[in-house]
């Protein structure tokens, strides 16, 4: 005979054959047996943990086995078997299968209907154990359980008077809710009954008769079930009321429980834009500015409230650590209540208690806080930790929440969970910061953190209305100073959290928290310091012991320097001397820090120093902030302020952890992005940074490199463009540039370009490459310019679309180099290599290969204005066929690749030779890609493609070897530009339609008099349409609309016919006064700019109308008094008017 098996897999064998063996034995013989069997099966359960669990088909087995012994009417049996249930499918995490399911719930389900009320509780956790994770599988049951008088409902009315029957019904409902993957969800009409039944027991309070652990339990079991519906259910709270009541009582059950605080929340919070009633009297306020929000490398972790099976059983797990720390939240209690006090960051690292000189803070604490000593102990503490843990439940809850609000909703509940600075003699209001610095748990402060955190990101939008800068003397508050007012509190609260905090994962969130807040505060619109305040306390940190907490001060810093940079309070920072703020705080500071050359000598232009302050603008010593990041990627590892390194094992653990190195160089990329005057002194010394990064083996480290690559190179590039701020000699000389790239191309740059297995590595690097300044290219030696050309030809015959993407990117920036464009064999490389992505089944690559096609085309006119006839005669006819073809088709394209496909099929016809013309090879391609941009000028595609598409026609419209006046076509393209001019929403597309209209240089071209007076017709509605708007931010284009619609009408008034006055002058007869004043200011406008940016020559608007005058009085001279009326006399009359003003404007 074989051996039993041991464990409780054998252990659950032998019980099912014993339950086997008892079905023949008579009722009376088996109660006791089983009595025995399901004490023995319960304690088992109970038990130390099993090496092995049993399979689920065993444990089911077991179960339904056990539920065929045990009649109805047992109800001492029927209690055991229930608890059985509860404990075997909780302990060995048992999914039921459905056929089993439907078995043991009608057996539940009956139970609950013929059974006393004394078994009803056991019955209901059996219940709620077989339904967790198993709704879809309970959907004929839902009648029963969730219908019109439904089990759940009945026992879960706010009138049961059990209350340990009511809570295991809501928890029922709960594991009701709880969604499946791949599953159908809960009904819309069972959905809403569990949402109001969770919300009564959520409002209902504490009877003198309910011992606090089972309302806690109740409360918890409420709790979880809000959050299945509002996750797995993705219910949308949409209506006032019910986002009211449900967030009201969220504020209560996040207060509940917490010492020293007793709140009374109304039954539903209603949204306003101001305080509902704020007796405060104007205070002084303080400021913030509209940060570029960042994503960085750390994760967010998901909030401590999230539900996981092994909790089914015990809700109310103690929370070992969490609810006995009285001296930090006495600390955090004074704290609150101290104002702006800011205890120095050396007392903090030290040691030191920053509130020791003030004692007189004790006077706001009240007496039930010392409860923590008191000699009952252990059921205290259970009660403390199970409010704790409802406390959690309502913050995982609220984050819930926030992500099934609509943002512009939820934000008409700020003042009730942000706080606001209190009053002069006002008690400071409850809000998520009271839970951060006062809660005893430093899980609930992290819960209530991550709360603050959700609140905030997005918030950019609502709070740039903030202002404080100017010092408001008014009866009453703006809606701007209130918010401001909020965002100083927000800094002063988080910067006293910090200082205050002992847990390392609070520390951690408290951090995240301010980077969220810095990324969306418009601190441009508020009174310097806050971020100064920001920047000394974090300092300390960037040396903690626990790395997240480092790597997330690393975020922080980051976020202060990416915020509307370049800000000058930032500038100032950054320009403070290295030891500045850093040195005072002790011990905190690591060692390697203190030597301000030590990470230069880690690289090898340390000594030469080529760049020693080239523009006279360099400080003469790193920033503190650049010398941090670059000491903590290059430089060895100190143990002794990384001890919680053993989560992140590096690939040598010579250097510091991973996610540290990543966030600095990060945050040294956005640094070089912002402050790039800051970082060009030491350009070289980065660039060998990126260098190393790039040798690396840890591709994320490479990939981090390469993007420090590509901002470096895109700060030099934005510091040579024409229109530069920077003055020539402050710039980084262009010599300097070629040293560095010439050290890329000789270091890791093309084997990280080739480095296949990386494509998003190959993709950064790419785009770094494409970064390079065009002025230092053409310095390059001639193998290493090849190189950069062959490499990139190459990727862009990449399988993976990302890198396809980026190459064709790339050599649309290439092939603008002045020094590229004018090879005919690299354009016509690069055009075949463009047009293969064009043909990509990825959009993105299309949409890429679109603007690079755009880029060639430009370079053709370029090429054809400045080297003439040579590069036209070159460039092969049949390559100029192609390019017409496929951006024809390009233009049928999406949105994206129609943009700029309608920019490229301008050009090229734009650069057709009448030889191409008369070509019938040419000719059908022609009519086809005249009729896409036609087509595409009066389509519903987006702006953007529009008035590319007019732009387009402008260009063809300068072709001479096109038969502009005679061709069907032509005709076609006036009516659609005529038809935008008048009456399209978007006034940029009016204005390039104006402008394209006002292109052809002779009366012949634009046709027939019955045309060229549409034209002009239209040109006049116009005019008196520019500024009918429905868009209050189209109106700000009216101005220029209105000069291009009166270039375009004293354009065709200079090439007018005899044969066009009539229709002309009828037109001034009926609509001349009303353009006039049009005319008048366009005359005389001097605010807006060209084209080019500069200002308008108000001379050579005068000297225009002139010249019209002129042309027509000539051809009415001619007509000798036949013409109606006199078109030069109005205009002349528009010119006199003029005169007198400008004259009296003089005067």
């Amino acid at each position: 005979m074989a051996a039993a098996e041991p464990g409780p897999a054998g252990s659950l064998r032998r019980c099912l054959a014993r339950l086997g063996a008892l079905r023949a034995r008579p009722d009376g013989g088996r109660r006791t047996e089983l009595h025995l069997l399901f004490d023995q099966l319960i304690s088992e359960s109970c038990g130390p943990e099993p090496a092995a669990a049993p399979g689920p088909q065993d444990v089911c087995a077991v179960l339904v086995q056990a539920c065929q012994l045990v009649p109805l009417d047992q109800e001492h049996l029927v209690s055991k078997v229930c608890q059985l249930i509860h404990h075997l499918l909780n302990r060995y995490q048992v999914m039921v299968d459905e056929q089993n399911l439907n078995f043991l719930l009608s057996y539940c389900i009956s139970a609950l209907r013929q059974c006393s009320s004394w078994t009803h509780v056991e019955i209901l956790q059996a219940l709620a154990a077989l339904v967790y994770n198993n709704g879809p599988k309970c959907q004929k049951y839902l009648p029963d359980l969730l219908g019109k008088a439904g089990l759940l409902l009945q026992f879960s009315d706010p009138a049961q008077p059990d209350v340990e029957l009511r809570r295991a019904a809501v928890r029922s409902m709960a594991n009701l809710c709880l969604s499946v993957p791949a599953q159908p969800y809960l009904d819309e009409s069972y959905r809403s009954v569990c949402f109001q039944t969770f919300l009564s027991v959520l409002q209902s309070s504490k009877t003198s008769d309910v011992d606090d652990i089972t309302f806690c339990m109740l409360l918890q079991s409420a709790l979880k079930g809000v959050q299945s519906l509002l996750n797995g259910g993705k219910m949308k709270l949409m209506q006032t009321d019910q986002i009211g009541a449900l967030l009201a009582v969220l504020k209560k059950c996040m207060f509940h429980g917490l010492p020293g605080l007793s709140i009374e929340v109304p039954t539903a919070l209603y949204p306003a834009p101001l305080p509902q009633y704020d007796k405060r009297s104007p205070v002084k306020q303080e400021q913030s500015e509209p940060a570029t929000s960042r994503q960085t490398g750390s994760r967010r972790k998901k909030c401590k409230g999230k539900q996981k099976k092994g909790e089914l059983g015990e809700e109310g797990r103690e929370d070992s650590g969490d609810a006995g720390d009285e001296s930090m939240l006495r600390a955090d209690m004074v704290k609150l209540h101290l104002g702006d006090v800011q205890p120095r960051a050396s007392d903090v690292c030290a040691g030191k208690d920053p509130l020791s000189s003030h004692p007189t803070g004790w006077k706001r604490i009240s007496s039930s806080e010392s409860e923590y000593s008191d000699t009952e102990g252990g059921i205290q503490s259970k009660v403390r930790s199970y409010q704790a843990n409802v406390r959690q439940g309502a913050l995982a809850c609220f984050l819930s929440t926030i992500k099934s609000i609509e943002k512009r909703v939820l934000y008409g509940y700020w003042s009730a969970f942000v706080p606001d600075a209190p009053g002069i003699g006002s008690p400071q209001s409850v809000s998520l910061m009271t839970i951060a610095l006062k809660d005893p748990s430093p899980k609930t402060r992290a819960c209530a953190l991550q709360v603050l955190s959700a609140f905030l990101e997005g918030s950019k939008q609502f709070l740039s209305v903030a202002e404080d800068a100017n010092d408001h003397k008014r009866a009453f508050t703006p809606f701007s100073v209130t918010i401001a007012s909020s965002i100083r509190e927000l800094h002063r609260c988080l910067l006293l959290a910090l200082v205050a905090e002992s847990s390392s994962q609070t520390l951690t969130q408290i951090v995240k928290c301010l980077a969220n807040l810095v990324s969306n505060a418009p601190y441009s619109r508020l009174k310097p310091g806050l971020l100064t305040r920001v920047w000394n306390q974090i300092k300390p940190y960037i040396s903690h012991k626990d790395v997240n907490v480092r790597v997330s001060s690393l975020t922080l810093l980051g976020a202060i320097v990416s915020v509307q940079a370049p800000l000058p309070e930032v500038q100032l920072l950054l320009q403070q001397p290295s030891s500045s703020g850093l040195n005072s705080s002790g011990s905190a500071t690591p060692g390697r820090f203190s030597s301000c050359e030590q990470w230069r000598k880690a690289l090898p232009w340390a000594g030469e120093n080529p760049l020693e302050n080239p523009a006279g603008c360099g400080p003469p010593e790193p920033c503190w902030l650049l010398r941090l990041c670059v000491s903590i990627i290059v430089l060895p590892r100190e143990d002794s302020c990384s001890d919680s390194d053993a989560n992140f094992p590096s690939l040598s653990s010579v250097y510091e952890p991973c996610p540290l190195r990543l966030e600095a160089l990060q945050v040294l990329a956005l640094l070089v992005k912002g402050y790039f005057p800051m970082a060009q002194s030491y350009f070289l010394e980065l660039g060998e940074v990126a260098c190393r990064c790039m040798e690396e083996m840890d591709p994320s480290i490479q990939l981090h490199g390469a993007k420090l690559l590509e901002e470096l190179g895109t700060g030099v590039l934005q510091q040579h463009k024409p229109d530069s701020p920077t003055a020539p000699e402050q710039r980084v000389p262009v010599s300097v540039v070629v040293t560095f790239w010439t050290m890329m191309l000789n270091g890791p740059l093309p084997g990280t370009l080739q480095s296949s297995p990386h494509p998003t590595l190959q993709t950064s690097a790419c785009d770094a490459l494409s970064s390079i300044l065009p002025e230092a290219f053409s310095l390059l030696q001639g193998d290493q310019q090849i190189l950069c050309v062959t490499l990139l030809l190459g990727l862009n015959h990449s399988e993976n679309p990302l890198v396809k993407a980026a190459a064709a990117r790339a050599l649309g920036v290439y092939i603008l180099f002045p020094c590229l464009r004018q090879d005919v064999m690299f354009v016509a490389d690069t055009a075949n290599a463009i047009l293969n992505s064009l043909h990509d089944k990825s959009p993105n690559v299309r949409a890429k290969a679109a603007w690079s096609l755009g880029n060639l085309t430009d370079t053709l006119i370029i090429n054809m204005e400045t080297m003439g006839q040579s590069f036209q005669e070159e460039l092969s006819d049949l390559l100029l066929l192609k390019l017409l073809r496929s951006a024809t088709e390009a233009s049928k394209d999406r949105d994206k690749v129609k943009s700029n496909a309608v920019r490229a099929l301008g050009n090229v016809l734009h650069f057709l030779q009448p030889c191409h013309v008369a070509n019938p090879r040419f000719r059908e391609a022609m009519e086809e890609s005249l009729q896409a941009l036609i087509a595409t000028v009066g389509s519903e595609a987006t702006m953007k493609v529009r008035w590319n598409a007019c732009y387009a026609l402008g260009n063809v419209f300068k072709n001479p070897a096109l038969p502009l006046g005679e061709a069907p076509w032509a005709t076609q393209a006036f009516g659609a530009l005529s038809s935008v001019v008048k009456s399209c929403k978007n006034f940029k597309v009016r204005i390039k339609s104006a402008m394209a209209l006002s292109i052809p240089s002779r009366r012949e071209c634009y046709g027939s008099t019955e045309q060229f007076c549409q034209i002009w017709s239209a040109l006049v509605v116009a005019l008196q349409r520019s500024e009918d708007t429905e868009d209050f931010l189209e109106f700000k284009y009216s101005s220029s609309l209105r000069t291009q619609i009166c270039r375009a009408l004293l354009h065709l008034l200079r090439l007018a016919r005899s044969t066009d006055l009539p229709l002309i002058g009828g037109t001034l007869r009926d609509h001349g006064e009303a353009i006039k004043p049009f005319v008048l200011q366009y005359l005389r406008s001097s605010g807006e700019e060209n084209e080019a940016g500069t200002p308008p020559d108000l001379g050579e608007r005068e000297r225009g109308l002139q010249r019209a005058i002129d042309h027509l009085s000539g051809i009415e001279r001619e007509l000798q008094g036949k013409a109606r009326v006199r078109v030069s006399l109005y205009l002349e009359d528009v010119l006199t008017d003029h005169t007198n003003a400008t004259e009296l404007a003089e005067a």
